[in-house]
């Protein structure tokens, strides 16, 4: 009986994380094509207002530790990794991560999509490449991820999203200790409910912060 119950779990788990890869697929090629004009205007403004390349490519770690390229529009100057080491002792994020508010690497075009989430567009691409997820913990850099212990590596369990529990309850508003454990609580517990939950929670923030431009 007890061999039953965990070939029936673990079939049950195989059969979620089919689903959640089939979900994934479908809804990027979705999002992708409706956002492309987006894109493509999005492309043309970074291009035509300030030096520097579009996208801006990052190396992260994602499932069971694997690096992998992240992409996203580049919101900052094209010199923002080499200065970082001067702002570091701005940084109002605590914890292994940087991050401050009001950036002075930002340019006019990336403070606005920094703002709305629109910088995290080209991540589609992750996805239809299965590096990463819709919905999952935020994939830190390679440097960042070096620093969590052991019980905050749970994190790497799953594919890495695009957005996640932390994105929606506030980011880096919170502490670097509350973030881990919603990753790993999303880990332990999310089912496709979850998911949709995030995504449409994601999606009316997104709404709410481009509607007050």
């Amino acid at each position: 009986m007890g061999k039953f119950v965990l070939n029936f779990v673990i079939m049950s788990k195989y059969h979620q994380y089919l689903i959640k890869n089939l979900v994934d697929l479908a809804m990027s090629v979705f999002c992708f094509l409706v956002t492309l004009p987006l894109i493509v205007f999005i492309s043309l403004a970074i291009k035509f207002t300030s030096k520097g390349t579009i996208f801006f490519i990052q190396k992260r770690i994602g499932k069971d530790g694997k690096i992998f390229k992240i992409i996203k529009f580049r919101t900052m100057t094209a010199n923002a990794e080499k200065v970082k080491n001067k702002l570091i002792k701005l940084n109002e994020a605590d914890g292994p991560v940087f991050k401050i508010q009001n950036d002075p690497r930002f340019t006019s075009i990336g403070k606005i999509l920094s703002g709305t989430g629109l910088d995290e567009l080209p991540q589609f691409i992750n996805v239809l490449k299965g590096e990463m997820s819709i919905v999952g913990p935020r994939p830190l850099p390679v440097g960042e991820a070096k620093k969590l212990n052991k019980k905050q590596k749970i994190r790497e369990l799953v594919k890495p999203g695009i957005t996640s529990s932390w994105v929606i309850e506030g980011s880096h508003k919170m502490s670097f200790k509350k973030w881990m454990e919603l990753d790993a609580s999303y880990v332990k517990n999310a089912t496709f409910t979850t998911d949709i939950y995030i995504i449409s929670k994601t999606f009316l923030m997104m709404l709410r912060s481009i509607l007050k431009l």
